[in-house]
């Protein structure tokens, strides 16, 4: 007798298969192993409790009888998944084919084109009317190009040759509206607001477009600020603003939020329209020491944020999530630079570690590139002496002798500052006041510039006049083009233009910013910003648009672009320097435009 655990609780449930079926599914009806049900295939539009099945989910039908052959009849399936199927399949048209789909979003993207071409393009007739030979050789196929371009992640704009950087720019805003030394200054893609932050723990919003004071959110002062160990005190994230100073700022692609950062170990995320604190960031799973920079994925709500207890962190702000991530291992010394693209990565610099490290969010891997001179261990590390192999050779002993005579003094120490250029080239500078093009296809720089800045001459009463290379404070580029600036505290801000090989760079301009140069920003903002704006364009008016600003835009892809750098008396991260003369605390905002 078979085990009562074996036995089925429903022994009778085949028969009842006899009394559903119709036509071919008689009593004998058997089904088969290897081929489909006797007679179902002849019937695939038969009802099944009702509901009309189509042709087309007869493979389904078979294979739900066949599986279901061990369990029972046809009682035993579930007729819901399949429901849903049909209501899901509704959502699309059957009858349309791959190459009409392609054609109907073709047709679908090229109107709105034209739409945004009728928005922003004064040139085209006030009654909305295209000329087909104008759209299809200059208007579309342009759009259609950048389009792709941006999506490329490659360097495509190579627009520096339609810039006389030679000549010093007339158009600058200058804003003050901090007791100490600005850390951070950035302006939204939009050109609607630009924001600064100062070492005294303010942040300010101004108007970009009229240059005009907004918004001041101050310090606050924590309810236990008599404690003792400010270092080591709790962070209290129910604070709605920061308790020391402010180091960092980053603005989201469209604008709604700001994140702000700096010594007090708190992330806080403000509501830009309103002009409110919406969270805190801290704790357990917030930074452990001071956050030292920030920076926003490009078209996402992806931050990265970096800090002295050599981690970076991160976050997703979008509405539905803002939350913490992920922490991203591997610095060694303090973190002072990341950057970021559209791609799910970002690049950050470590400081003494003498690194500049890639990260690959998704796939949890870094690329480690290594700055600074060469030791005499990695000599041994990477093959050996050359000189102990093939023998010491006393004319290059003497012409190495001279070498390091020069060079010994300005080896990179740290790297400070660092900024993508596209999605796989990027630019450093270090206290050795190199700056270097690095390639993620190569270990090491593909062209270094030294003493990029100059050399910063002091008196030592023993010494004499000693000569010490001025260190990178800050670098940035105009995204995916030719363009780069750096930045230190000689009284200018150099231009730099990459080669159409992106192999090297060269000095085209200088821009004249006194004081030490603490952030730098490049952006491109809409064309009516520079129509709007009062302090680049104080006679508009909105009967007489045709501005220089304009003319150039549609020549040769070349449009005006903002620079913005946030200058101090002393650099953001300490006092090691403290420029008085000439020097004022503040922001300068300067508006390049193409050649008329």
């Amino acid at each position: 007798m078979p085990d009562a655990f074996f036995t089925s609780s429903k022994p009778r449930k085949r028969k009842r298969v006899d009394s559903g079926a119709k036509g071919n599914f008689g009593s004998t009806a058997k089904f088969s192993r290897k081929g489909q049900p006797q007679g179902l295939a002849k019937h695939g539009s038969s009802k099944v409790n009702g509901v009309q099945k189509k042709k087309r989910r007869v493979a389904d039908e078979e294979l739900s009888d066949h599986t279901d052959e061990g369990e029972g009849g046809i009682d035993d399936m579930d007729l819901r998944a399949e429901e849903e199927d049909v209501g899901a399949s509704g959502e699309e048209d059957d009858e349309e084919t791959p190459a009409e789909k392609r054609l109907r979003l073709a047709k679908l993207y090229l109107e709105s084109v034209k739409e945004s071409l009728v928005t922003h393009s004064r040139s085209l007739p006030a009654d909305g009317e295209f000329d087909a030979g104008e759209i299809d050789k200059e208007l579309i196929s342009a759009r259609l190009k950048q389009d792709v371009l941006e999506h490329s992640g490659k360097v495509h704009l190579f627009i520096a040759d339609s810039f006389d950087f030679t000549q010093p720019p007339t158009k600058i805003l200058r804003t003050r509206g901090h007791r100490s030394s600005v850390t951070s200054a950035v302006a939204s893609e939009s050109g609607k607001h630009l924001f600064t932050s100062g070492k005294e723990g303010s942040i300010v919003q101004w108007d970009l477009v009229t240059g005009k004071r907004l918004k001041t959110f101050h310090k606050v002062r924590p309810p236990n600020s008599k404690e003792k160990g400010k270092g080591k005190a709790q962070v209290d994230l129910n604070i709605k603003g920061h308790t020391d100073e402010v180091l960092a700022l980053a603005v989201s692609h469209d604008g709604q939020y700001l994140a702000s950062a700096g010594k007090d170990r708190k992330l806080v995320v403000w509501d830009v329209e309103k002009g409110e604190w919406i969270k805190a960031f801290g704790g357990n799973l917030g930074h452990k020491d001071t956050i030292s920079v920030l920076s926003f994925r490009k078209g996402t709500y992806q931050l990265y944020t970096g800090s002295f207890d050599r981690t970076l962190k991160v976050y997703d702000l979008s509405p539905s999530v803002m939350g913490y991530v992920e922490t991203l291992f591997g610095h060694q010394d303090h973190i002072l630079s990341v950057d970021a693209l559209r791609g799910e990565t970002c690049v950050s610099v470590g400081g003494r570690d003498k690194t500049v490290r890639y990260w690959k969010i998704v796939e949890e891997t870094q690329l480690v590139f290594r700055g600074g001179g060469r030791s005499r261990v990695r000599e041994v590390l990477d093959g050996g002496l050359r000189g102990d192999e093939e023998g010491d050779d006393p004319d290059d002993e003497a012409e190495g002798a001279r070498t390091n005579e020069t060079t010994k003094k300005f080896i990179e120490g740290s790297i400070e500052c660092v900024a993508m250029i596209d999605e796989t080239t990027f630019v450093s500078g270090g206290d050795s006041g190199s700056l270097c093009l690095w390639s993620t296809l190569k270990k090491k720089p593909i062209f270094t510039e030294p003493l990029a800045h100059g050399f910063n001459v002091a008196h030592s009463e023993t010494e004499g006049l000693i000569r010490t290379p001025r260190w990178i404070t800050a670098v940035a580029s105009l995204r995916y083009s030719d363009v780069i600036v750096s930045g230190s505290w000689e009284g200018d801000v150099r231009i730099w233009k990459l080669d159409a090989r992106l192999k090297s760079f060269a000095l085209v301009g200088t821009v004249p910013v006194p004081g030490v140069v603490n952030s730098l920003q490049l952006l491109s903002p809409p064309s009516e910003f520079f129509e709007r704006s009062t302090w680049i364009n104080p006679s508009t008016t909105d009967s007489n648009p045709q501005e220089d600003a304009s003319a150039p835009r549609r020549k040769g892809g070349a449009q005006p672009f903002l620079l913005v750098a946030a200058v101090g008396q002393e650099h953001r991260f300490g006092r090691w320097l403290n420029l008085k003369e000439g020097v004022v605390n503040g922001t300068i905002v300067v508006a390049l435009s193409p050649r008329t």
